[in-house]
């Protein structure tokens, strides 16, 4: 695995491309979409260029690969975003051309199923960037969360430490994307309740490694860029998040059992948990329904890690993944977790 390093950052005014690695839900869905386009061209001064897979439902495995190489070799784009996530990115992974993107490193933004470019980016030597889809966090109701945008613009216009704060407030509960009306008012929003530090007696500065755990579970399942030896991963900051299809407490613990038994979970000193969606239309929990299942993922966590890495430093959710608002992580960029001071700071 080669160490990664960050590429050249864009400036307003540079085209953008747009691509959906995963599944092309824009076309299903066109008012998230081209509000999302609208922001980026508006409040962040890019031009979207979109790709012939970026609105196609169904796009085969090769024609999602050829975006992602066109979208890299294409000197005229500074930078790539995901439009959105899926199921099925890791069909891609074995279609793509390390050299081509070695060649041409860029700025990449995705989280989700884009869990499996962000991983093959940092073995092919590029920092990406984890968060920031165009669908969800460009194309929020109403406006974007102040806390996703600032974050957002730092990681794509600056070079640097930036230190991410908990918000005050978040949103779980999502609306129909298929009506106009949900697109008129920014959305409900809850308390956040702040960060939860377990075993906050450090200072851990070290590269960024992870994703959403359930596609996680699925790369070391397929066996596809989880580096061989887990050495290589000593010292790194463990980023761990679960999606809207809310998996059980007892999933999270047999995905966290699996990585200690491969050997992963020892070689990390801190993880970052995202923020649990615990809601979703097809399990619209209430409001002790929703602190039930998050409070359980925390136990199943400490329950993986009393036997893997009891001293493992872990903040519990921080404002990255499936949540809204959504901090942009550097993958494979420098993260410091200082836990006597509770600060969090990235290097963009």
């Amino acid at each position: 695995m080669t160490p990664p390093t960050y590429p050249p950052k864009p400036s307003p005014g540079d085209r953008i491309a747009v691509i959906s690695p995963s599944a092309g839900l824009p076309g299903l869905f066109p008012l998230p979409y081209e509000l999302g386009l609208e922001r980026l061209r508006k409040e962040y001064g890019l031009e979207p260029v979109e790709y012939p897979a970026t609105r196609t439902m169904g796009a085969t495995p090769q024609a999602r690969a050829d975006d992602i190489h066109a979208a890299f070799a294409d000197p005229t784009i500074k930078a790539i975003i995901a439009s959105i996530g899926g199921d099925d990115q890791i069909t891609v992974l074995p279609l793509l051309d390390r050299e081509l993107i070695r060649a041409n490193p860029k700025p990449f933004f995705g989280m989700s199923d884009n869990t499996n470019l962000l991983a093959y980016l940092h073995n092919t030597g590029i920092v990406a960037y984890h968060g920031a889809r165009v669908m969800c966090e460009l194309g929020r109701p109403g406006a974007m969360h102040p806390l996703t945008a600032e974050s957002l613009r730092a990681a794509l216009f600056t070079s640097g430490e930036y230190e991410l704060k908990p918000a005050e407030r978040f949103r779980d509960i999502d609306l129909p994307w298929d009506t106009p009306e949900t697109f008129a008012s920014e959305p409900p929003t809850e308390p956040g309740g702040g960060w939860t530090w377990h075993r906050p007696e450090r200072v851990v500065e070290a590269r960024s490694w992870g994703g959403n755990i359930e596609n996680l579970s699925w790369l070391l399942m397929a066996d596809r860029e989880i580096a061989p030896d887990p050495s290589v991963y000593d010292g790194g900051v463990l980023l761990l998040e679960t999606s809207e299809e809310l998996p059980p407490a007892e999933e999270v613990f047999r995905i966290l059992r699996n990585m200690g038994e491969r050997g992963l979970l020892q070689r990390f000193p801190v993880l970052l948990m995202g923020r649990p969606k615990a809601w979703f239309f097809t399990q619209p929990n209430d409001r002790e329904t929703k602190a039930r299942y998050v409070r359980e993922q925390h136990e199943a966590v400490l329950r993986a890690l009393e036997t893997y890495n009891p001293d493992m430093m872990v903040v519990f959710d921080v404002d990255f993944g499936h949540t809204d608002p959504q901090l942009v992580i550097p993958y494979g960029g420098a993260v410091r977790v200082d836990g006597p001071a509770r600060r969090i700071t990235v290097t963009y």
